[in-house]
């Protein structure tokens, strides 16, 4: 891997660890994080730093109807009963009364969370189109603000279903293809680093962003089986690592998206079966989540991990069968945090010691390159998210895989 820091030269290690050597890198730095930012933090602005947790507050000291609402962090099928006593009157006017607290509510229908982000992103276009004109921010700030805008706009257009909308900081957001009020089986992308409002979706390489691999995935479901009930979800409804930095070497933003993945997964229908397709740092995310699972995930497939914070299968603490895959050219088997006893991510998934069924990558090229239609890691993915697992092809030298499956 190479510096970030490789065009300024290579200067003796007498010279780097000079005090010169140390105030031109943090130089180097701060001004990185001007460009990226185009000092978009405006002194003296109003604008709310957290909107959800602002109107989360406003829920929960609001009534009713005369009757006090639920606590907006209840369990969801203490929502879901909430929901269900109410008339669909009520339900709509809750949902824009609150859009972004009942868009990001587990419990509440779905059809109602729709409806709500919808609202929540024509709120969040509106304030950043108005930052497109704010003379206190830098011309790329301003650039910032109108990409954004964009973005709001086209995932509130007609036919989208957005699931979870979060615009504070880099933002989150989670999107349904399929019809996951009525579906059997679904399927979980959860990507890696990087992932934010910002790349949620790509028109260049687009199944590279998680909208774009979850698109990718719920068409090779319905191409394998078209009578399936199945919904596939776009899940980039966590903090993830920006860039190959600390973040990405530890778990901490991995625990913290293992609690999200979680309570996803818990307000999903109650009869369908789950399936995590992890990518990248999202397999870190589902190797810590595993262990609390609950019995609806029923398969894990991770491709090119980076390791699931264990050493083995039995490590995770799983009753879902795990799978693993990855191309020979990917990129990520170099990085420090695939050697044993190196940064902490645990054993390669795709070892033979971990005892992960290893699957066929064929066609995938690159490191964000399994979700590509064609390849043989997105057929896979998709005949496990069908449930036809007895169909995926495994890895040449895996030897027990296709015995697994009998």
């Amino acid at each position: 891997m190479t510096s970030s820091f490789s065009g300024l030269g290579a200067p003796s290690f007498g010279f780097l660890q000079s005090t010169a050597w140390r105030a031109a890198l943090a130089l180097v730095v701060v001004f990185v994080m001007l460009a990226m930012t185009g000092w978009t933090a405006v002194r003296g602005s109003k604008d709310d730093a957290d909107p959800l947790a602002t109107a989360r507050a406003a829920w929960d000291h609001a009534s009713f109807r005369g009757h006090r609402l639920p606590d907006a962090g209840s369990a969801p099928g203490t929502l879901a009963a909430f929901f269900g006593s109410l008339g669909r009157a009520d339900r709509a006017a809750l949902a824009d009364r609150f859009p972004l607290v009942v868009g990001n509510m587990g419990g509440a229908p779905v059809d109602l969370r729709y409806r709500a982000n919808k609202k929540a992103l024509r709120q969040a276009g509106d304030a950043a189109r108005k930052r497109m004109h704010d003379q206190r921010l830098t011309p790329v700030g301003r650039q910032d603000a109108g990409r954004l805008m964009h973005r709001f706009e086209s995932m509130g257009t007609a036919g989208r279903q957005i699931l979870a909308f979060d615009p504070a900081g880099g933002g989150r957001a989670a999107e349904v293809f399929g019809d996951l009020g009525h579906a059997r089986r679904v399927s979980v992308v959860v990507p890696g680093v990087d992932t934010n409002l910002a790349t949620f979706e790509r028109t260049a390489r687009a199944t590279s962003a998680p909208a774009g691999m979850a698109k990718s995935l719920y068409d090779a479901q319905r191409a394998a089986r078209a009578d399936a009930r199945t919904a596939v979800i776009a899940w980039a409804d966590y903090t993830a690592p920006a860039g190959l930095g600390v973040d990405a070497a530890t778990g901490q933003l991995a625990a913290q998206g293992a609690l999200r993945l979680n309570a996803l997964v818990r307000a999903l229908p109650k009869n369908a079966s789950v399936s995590l397709m992890c990518h990248s740092y999202g397999s870190v995310v589902c190797g810590v989540a595993a262990g609390r699972l609950p019995s609806s995930v029923t398969d894990i497939a991770v491709a090119g991990s980076p390791g699931m914070r264990a050493e083995t299968v039995t490590g995770l603490g799983t009753h879902a069968r795990v799978w693993a895959m990855r191309d020979a050219d990917d990129w990520i088997q170099d990085v420090p945090y695939m050697e044993v006893g190196g940064l902490g991510h645990g054993a390669d998934p795709v070892t033979p010691a971990f005892g992960s069924r290893v699957l066929s990558a064929r066609g995938a090229e690159g490191h964000a390159g399994y979700f590509e239609p064609g390849t043989q890691s997105l057929r896979n993915f998709a005949m496990i998210g069908v449930g036809a697992v007895a169909s995926v092809d495994c890895a040449p030298q895996d030897r027990d895989c296709s015995a697994d499956l009998a």
